[in-house]
Formats: structure tokens, C-alpha cells, sequence
């Protein structure tokens, strides 16, 4: 063993061919961006073109844009170590995933697309007041609870490969850092939506390619497939039969489905981000057909990561890298597996450095046209009436470069945060979209919701969400209390902890903070509604509520509705 560690720590790093794949990577990202920045020029183009690509985007181009946009390298980085760690279970992730894609595009996707709306901001209910009101009265509050989690979201996405390029090739962690947000920022605001959109298609293939030969590779290495399950198994790595109840166990059945149901929930269906991708697209039902395009994808991508994280659990089955102290946490297992293997291969690392910073690319520019639609359409279009298109469009792309800088100087601050990347996205996520998802639910499925309610519930949301999260941090559980596998075999016999008090309750699963926000609000709100006085059905304007969607609609038509949703 000792001679094995000793070889994987004179593994060397990246070069000159590794650094050639990158580039070329980033070069055509870029080139993208310029493309349909050149496009446009040729035509009149206005702020809806540059936001939602003039509502004639196809469906499988948006699909795969769906799914690149929360494929990062949080995801590149984190799947294989957590399953690595943890064991096939997490594959049930995409039975959650499944779950959300179904929900969103028959309950939520009608409402947002028949209104033909950019930001989802702009819905009102809640007795003719905006959804989330909150966000119509006060700037200051609208910044903070919808800008400030997306850029602390984004800034942990764009801090990770930054970490990746730092522990595997030594190359300077802020220099890497800087320039992965100066790239997506210059192409998100030159070409708006639809460059992101296709540099995003790009970016999915890279991503799947960059898999796929981590995987051949590392099976080549191990033997075969056979022999990587028979390691995986008797390493009890095989283990889709787990339905323990215990919520502070990671990952069980019940917390990938139904507590991954609720993260992906908030992320495709209230999230601003997602929400203008599938209203992009021509018709309804090829909005809809877009979110099945990207459930296929999101299975294949975690499908393929957690495979990868099989094989290494199986190459590195008597030296684990953690404990023999060759990296410095989990997160680190992936690019050092990668340099590792494909050290007699040059060219390779480098697609692995792509496909990471595919992701990571894709959320981020994702992220910065988010931002800049919604403070285009909820801020300055309503108190602007009569701007010009011409000068709307310098002011969007003055917004996407200030917003790119700001994920840059919060990506630089999420250093300072002791998460590991998957954990770090998803406990973002659950605690800020967590409660934002309970107030969408209330307004277009509770008609006898007030604003009142609406405030209460959302303020017991995010108590509840902060809570947690806190609590978690200030009490991080035990490896045993979360159910971390034997790295090796030689170390099968260890008994989970089973005491409970109030630290243990911090403990829980962070794939359930959401569910538990999201919850607080709805049972929140309507009781504070039922005290003060419900509002009144005929106060509601006409497809704000999921019930209207019962009236005859015709999905194959683009129906943009003719009252104007962001005036009360």
C-alpha cells in the first residue's frame, strides 16, 4: 500500500495537450456567444430576444439547456464522491428528479407560459398584489431574497472547479476563479438567452463525454465491469434496498425522492432561471416536451457520474486517498482519480477540467441572465414605460455584466465556506427557494390565501430554513450519525449512533430543508389567512390560480395573455 500511495503522489499534472482541450473548450463557449451576438445585429432586436430568445426557441435545445443549467461541477465533483462514499443509492435522486419534471410541466409550466410573462415576479394573486409580495413594495427586500441567494448559489458553482484547477494542476485558484466568470459573463451578455442556450447544448455533450471516458478508463485500469460490481458490492456499495426512515441518514429512498422532489421543485418550478428557458419555447407543449428532454438528461449525467464514482471506489479500494492523507477532503477525489489514471495520456485531464467547467459555464451564465430579466421586467420596465428598445437592450447588458461581477466577488467569498460543494448548492437552494416555492404553491393553488398569510408563512419559512441551516453548521453530524460507508474492505463493522437529542435533529438530511421550508409556508399561511380573512375568489385575476387551467386551451398554440401581469 505504501508503495501505492507513493506512485499516486508523484502523479503529476496538467500539460501543454491538456491545457490545448481546455482552451478549446472555452474558445468555443465564447465563439457561441459572438455568434449569436452577430446574429442579432443584423435585426431589430429587442429585450424580449435577449431574455426569453423571442419565444421560438425548439424543445430538445431548451431541454438540454435545462439540464446543463444545475449540471455544474458541484455536480461533476460531488456525485461521484458522495456515491463513492455512500453507495449506488443515490441514483434514486433521479426518481425525485422525475417526480419534480412531472409536477412542473403539468401544474406549473401552464400558468407561467399562458401568461405570457418574462420574470416569474411578475404573476399576481394574493388579492391583486404581486405572488411574491414582498418583492413588488420594497427594492431592498426584492434584492435580498431573490438576488442574494442566486449569487451565493452561483458563487459556490464558480468557486469549485476554481478548487479543481488548484488541487490538480497547481495552477492559481483566484487566476482560474477570475476567469471563469469573466467567460461566461462576456458571452451571457453579448448574445443573451439564446447564446446561452446553445453554448449550453455544447456544454451537455462535454460534460457526457467527459464521463463516459473517465469511465472506460478507470474500468480498463480495475479489469472489467464485473470486477468493479463484485468490489462494489462486497464494499456494500450496492445498496438500492435502503429505506430506513431515519431522517438524518444522507441519503435513504425517502430523502432522495421525496426531499429531492422538493430541491428540484424549487429549482424548476418557481426558479426564475428555469422558468424563462421553458417560456423560450414556441408552444406550451413545447415547453413541456423541453422538460422531459432535460429529465432524460439529468438521469444520464447523474447516471454516468455515479457510475464514475463506483469505478474509483474500486480502483482506490485498498489506498483510500482521504485517509492516507494524499487529498484534503471528498470533493477531492474526482480530479485527483482523473490525473491519476490518465497520467500516461495527455489530452484527457483536460476534457475532465472541460467537462467541469462546462457545468460550471453553464449555471453561471444561466444565473446572470436571471438576474438581469428580472430587474429589467419587475424594477425598470414598470417605472420606465416609454424607454426605448435600443436603449433596454444597453441597459440589459449592462445589467448582465454587473451581475457577472458580482458572482465573481461572491464566488471569491465562498471560499471562506466549509461545505462540500454538493451539500453547499443544494443547502443554498433548499433554504432560499425552499420558501419561495411554499409562496407560489399558496398563491395558484389556495385561492383563500391573503397577503398577510402569504407574509407570515413566508417569514416562518425562512426561520425555519435558517435554522436549520445554521444549526447544521454550528453541529455538523458524525460520519456514522450520516451513514458514510467503509472507505476499504477490511473496515465493514461499524454501528450508527442512535442517540437523539437537539443537536442529533440538526443532524437531519439537508435534502430536506427544503421540503421542511417549503411546508412551513403553505401550513403557515393558510392558517394566518383562515385568522384574518380569506380572500375572496372573484378578487383573483383569471389564470393566476392552477384552477383556470381547466378551461379549454389549445397547447400547440403560444397564448400570451392580454392583461398586463406586473400592474395591480
Amino acid at each position: 500500500m505504501e508503495e501505492q500511495s507513493a506512485s499516486k503522489a508523484a502523479t503529476p499534472g496538467f500539460v501543454l495537450a491538456d491545457y490545448a482541450v481546455f482552451g478549446a473548450m472555452l474558445l468555443v463557449s465564447v465563439g457561441i456567444g459572438l455568434f449569436q451576438a452577430l446574429k442579432n445585429s443584423k435585426k431589430e432586436a429587442s429585450a424580449d430576444d435577449f431574455f426569453i430568445g423571442g419565444r421560438t426557441m425548439p424543445a430538445l435545445p431548451v431541454g438540454l439547456s435545462l439540464c446543463a443549467s444545475f449540471m455544474s461541477a458541484v455536480q461533476v465533483l460531488g456525485v461521484p464522491s458522495e456515491v463513492s462514499r455512500y453507495g449506488f443509492k443515490f441514483l434514486y435522486m433521479c426518481l425525485g428528479q422525475s417526480i419534480n419534471s412531472v409536477l412542473t410541466a403539468y401544474l406549473f409550466l401552464p400558468v407561467f407560459f399562458r401568461l405570457g410573462i418574462t420574470s416569474c415576479n411578475q404573476m399576481n394573486g394574493f388579492n391583486n398584489a404581486n405572488i411574491c409580495t414582498t418583492c413588488s413594495t420594497n427594492p431592498t427586500t426584492f434584492v435580498t431574497v431573490m438576488f442574494f441567494p442566486k449569487l451565493l448559489y452561483t458563487g459556490i458553482v464558480i468557486y469549485a472547479p476554481a478548487l479543481i484547477l488548484n488541487q490538480a494542476t497547481g495552477l492559481n485558484m483566484w487566476a482560474s476563479l477570475f476567469s471563469t466568470g469573466i467567460i461566461c459573463t462576456v458571452y451571457t451578455t453579448v448574445g443573451g438567452m439564446k447564446a446561452v442556450i446553445w453554448t449550453d447544448v455544447f456544454q451537455i455533450f462535454v460534460m457526457l463525454s467527459g464521463f463516459v471516458a473517465i469511465f472506460i478508463q478507470g474500468t480498463v485500469l480495475v479489469g472489467n465491469p464485473s470486477t468493479v460490481l463484485e468490489i462494489a458490492k462486497n464494499g456494500s456499495r450496492i445498496n438500492f434496498i435502503e429505506f430506513d426512515a431515519d431522517p438524518r441518514q444522507r441519503y435513504t429512498f425517502w430523502s432522495l425522492t421525496v426531499g429531492g422532489a422538493f430541491v428540484w421543485l424549487s429549482m424548476y418550478g418557481v426558479n426564475q432561471a428555469q422558468v424563462q428557458r421553458y417560456i423560450s419555447c414556441r408552444t406550451e407543449r413545447d415547453a413541456q416536451w423541453a422538460l422531459f428532454c432535460n429529465q432524460v438528461g439529468l438521469c444520464l449525467i447523474v447516471s454516468s457520474a455515479a457510475t464514475c464514482g463506483i469505478v474509483m471506489f474500486a480502483y482506490y479500494i485498498n489506498c483510500d486517498p482521504l485517509k492516507s492523507g494524499m487529498i484534503s477532503t471528498p470533493d477531492m477525489y474526482m480530479p485527483y482519480f482523473v490525473v491519476d489514471i490518465f497520467a500516461s495520456y495527455p489530452g484527457f485531464p483536460g476534457l475532465f477540467l472541460a467537462c467541469a467547467y462546462s457545468g460550471t459555464l453553464s449555471t453561471a451564465s444561466t444565473s446572470i441572465n436571471a438576474m438581469a430579466a428580472v430587474t429589467v421586467e419587475d424594477l425598470l420596465q414598470p417605472r420606465l414605460r416609454h424607454m426605448t428598445q435600443k436603449r433596454l437592450m444597453v441597459i440589459s447588458r449592462g445589467l448582465s455584466l454587473l451581475y457577472g461581477v458580482g458572482c465573481i466577488t461572491v464566488a471569491a467569498l465562498s471560499s471562506f465556506l466549509d461545505w462540500g460543494v454538493l451539500q453547499g448548492s443544494f443547502t443554498v437552494m433548499g433554504v432560499v427557494s425552499g420558501p419561495l416555492l411554499g409562496i407560489f404553491i399558496l398563491g395558484m393553488f389556495f385561492p383563500a390565501t391573503n397577503k398577510i398569510g402569504a407574509f407570515a408563512g413566508l417569514l416562518a419559512g425562512y426561520f425555519v430554513s435558517l435554522w436549520l441551516a445554521i444549526g447544521s453548521t454550528l453541529y455538523p453530524p458524525s460520519e456514522e450519525t450520516m451513514g458514510v460507508l467503509p472507505s476499504y474492505t477490511g473496515d465493514l463493522n461499524f454501528q450508527f449512533s442512535k442517540t437523539r437529542d437537539l443537536r442529533s435533529f440538526y443532524s437531519i438530511s439537508y435534502l430536506y430543508f427544503g421540503a421542511m421550508a417549503t411546508s412551513s409556508v403553505v401550513i403557515v399561511g393558510l392558517l394566518v389567512s383562515y385568522v384574518t380573512g380569506t380572500t375572496k375568489r372573484n378578487h383573483i385575476k383569471e389564470g393566476l390560480l392552477w384552477w383556470d387551467l381547466k378551461k379549454k386551451h389549445d397547447p400547440t398554440q403560444h397564448k400570451v395573455s392580454t392583461a398586463s401581469p406586473a400592474t395591480s
